[in-house]
């Protein structure tokens, strides 16, 4: 990516995936987990929190975000013994987790309810106390981004999907994750800068 934050020493892209990196670590229970839990039970154990966590960064509610996950393990739930296997499990529950946020979004929009994402934090306040003021600005930024922009972001760096993954959860083409990132970029780059001054 050729946007640069506003000092040019470093590409929002760079700054951006260490912020999300950074959070996906601090949210992440047992680093480096050989495989995805075999039962509904320790999936839920394992993979709630994290999956609220990204509902939360594509709803802006705890407790939407909280009702979209449910949601998604009652689905996998329905469909358990319909799954080609276990491992895909984690794949189904994260496509679950962005069409229902995507579907609170519509909902919102469509009954003329939806208020821009107010300024609720998503974080823990241990969390965001970690954080830097540069990385505290990212997050900031993301919350400004159009949905679309937000979920490839999130996914990519927060989620650590592949271009292809991120196609598969969000139901477009690997193209459009790359032009769609590269506009997300970008426009985290203005908000940054415009933030700083």
């Amino acid at each position: 990516m050729s946007s640069q934050t506003d000092s040019g020493t470093e590409p929002v892209s760079g700054v951006v995936e260490r912020t999300l990196s950074q959070l996906r670590r601090i949210d992440t229970t047992a680093p480096g987990a050989a495989a995805p839990a075999m039962t509904l039970a320790d999936l839920y154990a394992e993979h709630r929190m994290r999956l609220v966590r990204l509902a939360m960064f594509l709803v802006d509610e705890q407790a939407t975000a909280e009702d979209v996950v449910q949601e998604a393990f009652a689905g996998l739930h329905r469909h358990w013994s319909g799954l080609r296997d276990e491992y895909a499990a984690l794949g189904y529950l994260r496509t679950a987790v962005v069409n229902g946020s995507r579907s609170v979004l519509r909902r919102r929009r469509t009954a003329r309810e939806y208020v821009p994402p107010h300024m609720v934090n998503a974080r823990s306040a241990e969390s965001m106390a970690i954080l830097s003021a540069e990385h505290q600005a990212v997050v900031e930024a993301l919350r400004e981004l159009p949905p679309r922009q937000r979920e490839v972001l999130v996914l990519r760096y927060y989620g650590g999907l592949s271009e292809a993954e991120i196609a598969e959860a969000a139901g477009i083409s690997r193209g459009a994750v790359k032009s769609t990132a590269s506009r997300a970029l970008g426009s985290v780059a203005k908000l940054m800068a415009d933030g700083r001054r």
